[in-house]
């Protein structure tokens, strides 16, 4: 596990169903979760996606954030492509079991 990851706590909402972020269009990060220079992220690119939803779930500091950000339909579909740390991973997984078996969602 590495530093970041202990000192850091992972935020995880109370259920899937909080998650009801944005489907579609551009979205802008706040600097809380992006503090790069390019914060946008269009849903209409997979890969866009990804990343933002790789972002907000590392560096979420709250379930809102989470609940703001993230679409539950979308995180089910796409959870098996995320590339974010093991501990992360399993933290959700033990919270979500029914995330531990989805397939890759990069057709869907």
């Amino acid at each position: 596990m590495s530093r970041y990851t202990k000192a850091r706590p992972c935020a995880l909402p109370g259920a899937l169903t909080e998650l009801r972020g944005p489907t579609s269009g551009i979205v802008s990060l706040p600097t809380r979760l992006h503090w790069g220079p390019d914060n946008r992220y269009d849903l209409a690119d997979a890969d866009d996606t990804l990343v933002m939803y790789e972002r907000v779930i590392r560096e979420a500091p709250s379930a809102l954030d989470l609940a703001e950000h993230l679409d539950a339909d979308t995180l089910r579909r796409r959870w098996a492509d995320l590339i974010i740390p093991r501990e992360i991973r399993a933290g959700w997984e033990a919270r979500f079991p029914e995330l531990r078996h989805r397939q890759s969602g990069a057709a869907a």
